[in-house]
């Protein structure tokens, strides 16, 4: 297919701004010495409110209240529903009181809340405290909700507020109002309380950064074991090729451009599970981007460093390696986002190195970005700029806030309650072992991702500058694999098959069970597994996302051997492995071992 040369845009820089060319200069050397002042205020109250904006969360909460105070029907309507509910629940707790009676429950909990599954639950005055807790959240939920005039964004946080003030106070939180803590309390001779809190001593030292929590699992002896070799390492990344394993390869190499939010290796776990190992046994020449975990003096590095030092510099390294004129390459969540982006510049720039592109779990429109949006407006993301300007970095401790509170039934009450009070021993696996391991993101290139991309959608709309040009991802033309997952809460997959419509080729989209990372490790034997996957073909019609949806057929199993089976066409025929170059150490290298 042939194009028309792309039309230069001119992007709109309103006069004084600190965006230049794409790329943030520090506020304080633009501005004065109160703009830095500013800066520091901020900074020191983010550190006390988890980098939550209170300017951001008091004007939802005006919005909110402001249009509520001026419908009156609103009101009235949410004043029946309080009375109904308050009829509803004193009949249910009446005849919950007299032995001989069962009544019915009056609301039953969301299917995802397991808070009240217990058989304990269903005694008095336990299945009275539960009912009643489920009614004033649904009360809640009608108030924050459906207001008119009210934007879809602050009625949204305050939604969210409501909940997670609402679940800080659920019955099951409490030992005098959970029967199966008091049930445990009584077997354990209240052993379990002692145990629980010095596992709450152990972990706030930990979260405090006094101490550094032992894992089981460590890249290079239980994880990221795969062998392999570091050929590359520069100020950003090192690139590792892993040893081939069959007697025969195919002649097109595959590049992963893993997230730089988290450690590579979740695409590398044990070996059961690792993807790389699976693509290896079919013969696939894999080579992975190990992500520098950032400090304070990486605070410049930006998205065109990630884009020309990550993704560029891989490329140049692996075509001059292997001599293959043509390159495979899957990017993973940000990985993805980023992939995309130089495969626009490459594919505007006529560079015909890339063969094919897999998206797993990346996004490309931010319009419908999932319940991230809660954290990201123009009030939430000046206040992180100004935490990440005073230490050079976005903390991970910052990071995994925000991903717990999205899931605070089950990522904080739920742990809480089975460590702290019923003093369970705890799950440990790779995966989870892999999700504490998180880096650190530097000030300038997690702004720009911030605003460019979450708040402006740049890339989606052609706006997205790269060597001070637009690209555009209608300008790609290789064959495109995306992969979203069922029940991603962090790139959903709705937000992803809209690579469908901005992709002008042909795309080949699959959706799997799971979230954002389990629906991703699936090996082949994984049972409970399903997928959906079909072709569109790049001269025939759009179809939506819920129609594709109903009407794409479910196969049973891991989605892996499908995209395997895509992939293996991509990447040439079979051929004796040619001798590569010795590397600079062994797989894993140094980059994923540091904290």
């Amino acid at each position: 297919m042939t194009r028309a040369p792309l039309t230069a845009v001119c992007a709109y820089q309103p006069e004084g701004s600190a965006w230049q060319g794409g790329a943030l200069h520090d506020a304080p050397q633009q501005g004065t010495d109160s703009a830095a002042a500013d800066l520091l205020l901020n900074a020191l109250l983010a550190r006390m409110t988890g980098s939550v904006s209170p300017a951001a969360l008091a004007t939802a909460w005006f919005d909110w209240a402001s249009h509520l105070l001026l419908a009156p029907s609103k009101q009235q309507e949410l004043a029946l529903h309080g009375a109904t509910s308050l009829a509803r629940w004193w009949r249910y707790a009446a005849a919950a009181a007299q032995p001989h009676l069962d009544p019915s429950h009056v609301i039953e909990p969301l299917a995802q809340d397991r808070r009240f599954t217990d058989p304990a639950w269903q005694r008095w005055p336990y299945n009275v405290l539960s009912q009643g807790f489920l009614l004033q959240q649904q009360w809640w939920h009608h108030a924050t909700m459906g207001v008119r005039g009210v934007s879809r964004h602050h009625s949204e946080v305050v939604t969210f507020v409501a909940r997670q003030l609402l679940d800080c106070v659920a019955p099951s939180n409490f030992p005098a109002t959970n029967p199966v803590v008091q049930g445990a309390t009584l077997a354990a001779g209240g052993s379990n309380l002692v145990a629980g809190a010095i596992r709450a001593a152990t972990d706030w030292a930990a979260a405090s950064g006094a101490v550094r929590p032992e894992s089981r699992y460590l890249p290079g002896r239980d994880v990221a074991v795969t062998p392999g070799q570091v050929v590359l390492r520069n100020d950003l990344i090192e690139l590792l090729r892993y040893d081939p394993v069959t007697p025969q390869v195919h002649a097109q190499p595959l590049l992963i451009v893993p997230a730089w939010i988290m450690k590579y290796y979740i695409l590398d776990l044990s070996p059961h599970n690792s993807l790389v190992r699976y693509l290896v046994d079919q013969g696939h020449t894999v080579f992975m981007i190990s992500w520098k975990n950032p400090t304070a003096s990486d605070r410049e590095l930006g998205m065109e460093d990630y884009r020309k030092l990550g993704m560029m510099a891989a490329l140049d390294t692996i075509c001059a390696q292997t001599g293959a004129a043509r390159v495979n390459a899957c990017g993973y969540c940000l990985g993805g986002t980023l992939l995309s982006i130089a495969a626009a510049a490459m594919a505007r720039d006529g560079d015909e190195r890339l063969a094919s592109i897999t998206l797993l779990a990346a996004q490309v429109d931010f319009t419908e970005p999932g319940e991230l949006s809660l954290f990201i407006d123009e009030s939430e993301v000046s206040y992180l700029e100004a935490a990440m300007w005073s230490q050079g970095y976005l903390d991970t401790r910052q990071m995994a806030g925000a991903f717990q509170l999205l899931r605070s039934n089950d990522l904080i009450w739920s742990r809480r309650l089975k460590q702290y009070l019923l003093n369970l021993p705890d799950r440990d696996s790779d995966l989870m072992a892999w999700n504490a391991d998180a880096t650190r993101m530097p000030y300038r290139m997690h702004t720009q991702y911030l605003r460019q991309l979450f708040l402006n959608n740049d890339l989606a709309h052609g706006r997205y500058l790269v060597g001070g040009r637009p690209v555009a991802l209608t300008d790609i033309e290789v064959p495109v694999f995306a992969v979203g997952t069922l029940t991603d809460h962090v790139a959903p997959w709705r937000s992803v098959y809209k690579i469908v419509l901005l992709a002008d080729t042909d795309v080949t989209f699959l959706l799997t069970s799971g979230g954002h990372n389990v629906g991703v490790v699936a090996p082949p034997d994984s049972s409970n597994r399903s997928y959906q996957v079909a072709t569109h073909r790049h001269d025939t019609a759009f179809i939506d996302a819920e129609r594709w949806h109903a009407c794409v057929p479910v196969e049973q199993g891991s989605w892996w051997p499908a995209w395997e089976a895509w992939l293996a066409r991509q990447a040439g025929p079979l051929a004796a492995a040619p001798p590569l170059p010795v590397g600079l150490e062994p797989a894993p290298g140094r980059y994923v071992l540091q904290t």
